[in-house]
């Protein structure tokens, strides 16, 4: 048995995989290297990226700049505790995110990964209520097609139907679900669409410390994209009220909606916001929650006085060092004109699917393209058939989209457009 197939085999017996069964697992393809928009697998095999490793890699692989600034930090520290500490690649990104994000955010907290920044956006909001001495003000809103994290104030708030609630209901809270914003962002506004998350949040503001969303695109709970004047209206019935807005821009964040936060095509600000996926360029795990002045004021002069959270790994100098110059990168860059360019490109390229016998739907948003099927796909089946053709795209349910790095060239982008088309008219396709 050669090494390659001794990895395989090895990892078919040991590892689990994210939302994977030990059992007749899906197939897993070992890569060596990743450059630019290439992964290489063991066998040599390559592969165009269409994913951005789950939407995080926007500059691509192995990145000149990145590479040399992880270099230089980790001659200096790996790594030090952030408890009594503190450091200037922290604080330097602090600061460059305070700059870019929507005013009034000007305290960042960072911690490990996405799900841990929903964690602290909900914990926020509970102990602000409770500074506020209204402790019964501790449930949350949402709306149906989300997706915010696995861990278990995340999965809580997550879509109950395509969520994990079927398993987890008895042992996660439960919350208040509207149903999901139904107008497409590209199409005329209608006032009675606001109707069903106004008369929810009429009846029971008094319990809800705060209304968690992603804003303007629903990523991993259906990757559908809606009208931005749903989020000025929540933002007037939240104001309303006194009720916080948690925004989650971990997936959105940086540019992959045409706006450098998805916030910004309605105009409007949260109380709070989630960041992460893209924002070391996909280098290293790091998040970042944001609050306003008011809201830590008002935690921090409360009992207990201080803000109940504290990862090992917070602000770990490397992260932050590689995500301020991920930042910096981007916005030295054309991006909008690049997002235009990707958004162009997948509108007219995907535009075939439309047609096809199995396609529920097709549409675009920034550097995000979805194609929605009618049933869901075969998970053992698919993935293979994007490999043999030099791409990687890793559909999920009933969806095959791409969020591909910024720096894809127009060349490989059609390459996997047209993998796309052509996979969905092979069999086989859908599961069994």
């Amino acid at each position: 048995m050669n090494t390659t197939n001794k990895l395989l085999a090895f990892d078919r017996d040991h590892i689990w995989h994210p939302y994977s069964s030990v059992i007749n697992p899906p197939p897993v393809y070992p890569v060596a290297s990743a450059a630019g928009t290439r992964i290489r697998l063991e066998d040599g095999h390559e592969l165009i990226d269409g994913m951005a490793s789950w939407w995080s890699v926007i500059h691509g692989y192995n990145h000149p700049q990145l590479n040399a600034a992880l270099h230089r930090q980790v001659d200096d520290m790996a790594h030090v505790m952030f408890g009594g500490l503190t450091h200037r690649p922290a604080t330097e990104l602090a600061a460059r995110l305070i700059e870019i994000t929507p005013k009034p955010l000007d305290k960042v907290f960072f911690s490990d990964s996405g799900s841990v920044a929903v964690e602290v956006a909900m914990k926020m909001a509970i102990q602000y209520c409770a500074a506020l001495n209204q402790p019964a003000k501790n449930r949350f809103m949402t709306v149906r097609g989300g997706y915010h994290g696995d861990t278990f104030g995340a999965m809580a708030v997550c879509d109950p139907v395509t969520g994990m609630h079927g398993l987890f209901g008895d042992s996660i809270n439960q919350y208040f679900f509207a149903d999901k914003p139904v107008i497409a962002f590209d199409e005329p506004w209608h006032a009675d669409a606001f109707a069903g998350i106004d008369a929810m949040m009429r009846k029971h503001h008094g319990d809800i410390a705060a209304v968690i969303i992603e804003p303007i695109v629903q990523g991993a709970g259906g990757m559908w994209f809606y009208h931005p004047e749903y989020l000025r209206k929540l933002r007037s019935l939240c104001d309303e009220f006194e009720t916080l807005l948690i925004f989650d821009e971990i997936a959105t964040g940086f540019g992959r909606t045409g706006e450098l936060f998805a916030c910004h095509h309605a105009g409007i600000a949260p109380d709070i916001m989630c960041l992460g996926k893209a924002l070391t360029g996909g280098y290293l795990s790091l998040a970042a929650t944001l609050a306003t002045d008011k809201i830590a004021l008002t935690i921090s002069q409360a009992t207990p006085g201080v803000f109940m959270h504290g990862p090992t790994f917070m602000a770990n100098p490397l992260a932050c060092t590689v995500a301020l110059a991920s930042v910096d990168l981007l916005l030295s860059s054309n991006w909008r004109t690049t997002i235009d360019n990707i958004n162009s490109q997948l509108a007219a390229q995907l535009a075939p699917c439309a047609d096809l016998e199995v396609v529920e739907n097709v549409r675009t948003l920034g550097a995000i393209g979805v194609v929605e099927l009618k049933t869901a796909v075969d998970m053992h089946a698919m993935p293979q058939l994007f490999v043999d053709r030099g791409v990687w795209v890793r559909p999920f349910g009933r969806l095959v989209y791409v969020m591909p790095p910024y720096v894809i060239s127009d060349a490989d982008l059609t390459t996997v457009t047209s993998a796309i088309i052509s996979v969905l008219q092979e069999p086989p396709l859908m599961q069994q």
